[in-house]
């Protein structure tokens, strides 16, 4: 028998034999692919083409991305990694069982992902089709870790993902799993449902500040969990939708003095807007890390990993009760190798479009990570202040106010401010919930022939942006706002740098010009608002 036909006879047991995951499934179509393994946020317009948040599954170069604290188009070198790792693991496949090639595949990237993040090869990724399935992997080992179903305290409430209602307490977050299974949200997920306390962030009383005294709100939450002998589960924020933080370090500390092995911390840093010095002291302090390639860094939505410290690794191995329901949310090969007795009670189910979306999303944080550092923070400061500049100037903007900086020396570039919340104001009355959704969808289209006007203001309107969508915000009246939110992500640093320093300054100066762009164009839409097609 000749090499070839060899071969061929191993393609077709591949294909033919015992393994559920089949070579042909890696000659579906690229676009299919990254848009699959996922939930219903994933599914595509059968119009547009896009998801629900204005991005498609391929490269859409004309369409500017400010949106990074939502959701980015994939870019072109990123789709690019990602058709090539298919056609690597094709090759593979070969050789080995598709889920073979796969898991040792999926191995590799923890590495990469260890190595840009520098962190220590003791530290444990484990991924997942989305931070929100993230927070659920996040529960199950806290669950193990302290030695019963845990409390857990979510800060920032109000300001992470819609789908942490239902992670918080173990329910299904949507009607179907990643794996395909159908479910109905909101349901408890069998063995693994619980309790959850939700400590919001924003001011009750302005709507738009931060609490001040959201450290003692933990506190007190904290208190009486554990008055109720429950262990907890403290659920921290870095950072928020709005890009803020919280509690403080000095409350951490004082958690960690009083409450020993009573209290695992898992920090929700899905935006990703953290210094690689800060995420290390997380781990160090026995946190584990909610972390996802696809807000700053720009990879296509959806993809999550929990980074566990090296210090819990034991106890989750020993894991020897595993709630029936939590199944249909983790496959073997999401769980490091080294977990050797968890991996085993796991099916052999490779999910290839989460896979293909942390490799576009390594590709991106390959290119940042690239650039110098001095240069990523010298340009975020650039833009913020370009930024907050516009924001103050147009007559139709609001700024949601920040809060006390709290910023040190282990934030890195993110000493300074990378999301920039605004809400609406139409005759400096506030603009509704509804009237702002229009806006948002209508920044994603050409809108040139609805706006009219002059020339000037038609080629504004045409130009497509994503910006972050709406967030909603109370407000003392009892009549609800929401903010806008222009975010400056990974890909806009990278695309800014330049060995030439006075072109990597043209190129800073080009992307304000597009923010400026983008301000413009919510001015029109502002004042045409009815003419625009909800």
């Amino acid at each position: 028998m000749s090499i070839g036909a060899s071969r061929l006879s191993d393609i077709e047991r591949a294909s033919q034999g015992g393994s559920r995951y089949r070579l042909r499934d890696l000659f579906t179509p690229l676009d299919t692919l990254l848009a699959s393994g996922g939930d219903g946020r994933l599914a595509l317009d059968p119009n547009e083409r896009v998801n629900a948040y204005g991005c498609a599954p391929s490269p859409e170069p004309g369409i500017w991305n400010f949106a990074s604290s939502t959701a980015s188009t994939i870019s072109q070198a990123a789709y690019d990694r990602a058709a090539l790792a298919r056609e690597e693991l094709v090759h593979k496949s070969l050789f080995d069982e598709v889920e073979i090639a796969f898991d040792r595949r999926c191995e590799d990237m923890r590495d990469e992902l260890r190595s840009h993040f520098q962190l220590s090869p003791r530290v444990d990724v484990v991924f997942s089709p989305s931070g929100t399935d993230s927070q659920l992997h996040a529960l199950f080992l806290a669950g193990a870790v302290l030695g019963a179903a845990p409390m857990t305290i979510v800060v920032g409430a109000d300001q992470t993902g819609s789908g942490t209602a239902q992670t918080a307490r173990g329910h299904h977050f949507s009607t179907r799993t990643a794996s395909g299974v159908a479910v109905r949200k909101d349901a408890a997920i069998a063995g693994l449902a619980g309790d959850s306390i939700a400590v919001p962030l924003r001011d009750v009383t302005s709507g738009l500040a931060m609490r001040i005294d959201a450290d003692a709100a933990v506190m007190r939450a904290i208190e009486d969990s554990l008055a109720q002998g429950r262990r907890v589960l403290l659920h921290i924020m870095d950072s928020s939708k709005l890009g803020w933080r919280a509690p403080s370090a000095a409350c951490l500390d004082e958690i960690a003095r009083r409450w020993p092995r009573k209290v695992q911390v898992v920090v929700d840093a899905c935006q990703a807007r953290l210094g690689r010095r800060r995420l290390r002291s997380y781990l160090d302090r026995g946190y584990m890390v909610l972390v996802t390639g696809s807000k700053f860094f720009g990879g296509p939505a959806f993809s999550g990993a929990l980074l566990v410290p090296k210090g819990l690794s034991r106890a989750i191995d020993r894991i020897d009760r595993i709630a029936p329901g939590y199944f249909d949310y983790a496959g073997r090969c999401d769980w490091p190798m080294a977990w050797t007795g968890l991996r085993s009670r796991f099916e052999r189910r490779p999910n290839f479009g989460q896979w293909l979306r942390w490799e576009a999303a390594l590709a991106e944080i390959a290119s940042y990570f690239a650039v110098p550092g001095a240069f990523r923070a010298g340009t975020m400061t650039e833009l913020a202040a370009g930024i907050d500049s516009m924001i103050t100037l147009s007559p139709s903007l609001r700024a949601v106010p920040a809060p006390a900086d709290a910023a040190d020396a282990d934030d890195e570039e993110f000493m300074q401010r990378s999301i920039f919340p605004f809400t609406l104001l139409r005759h400096n009355e506030p603009v509704s919930i509804s009237d702002t959704s229009v806006v948002y969808r209508a920044l994603a289209r050409d809108m040139g022939d609805d706006i009219g006007g002059s020339t000037a203001d038609r080629q504004v309107a045409a130009q497509r942006s994503l910006v972050g969508q709406p967030v909603r915000l109370e407000r003392p009246d009892g009549v609800p706002q929401a903010a806008l939110r222009l975010c400056v992500g990974a890909r806009l640093v990278t695309e800014a740098w330049s060995a030439d320093s006075a072109q990597a300054q043209r190129n800073v100066q080009h992307i304000l010009d597009r923010i400026a762009h983008v301000l413009v164009k919510i001015e029109l839409l502002l004042d045409r608002t009815a003419a625009v097609p909800a």
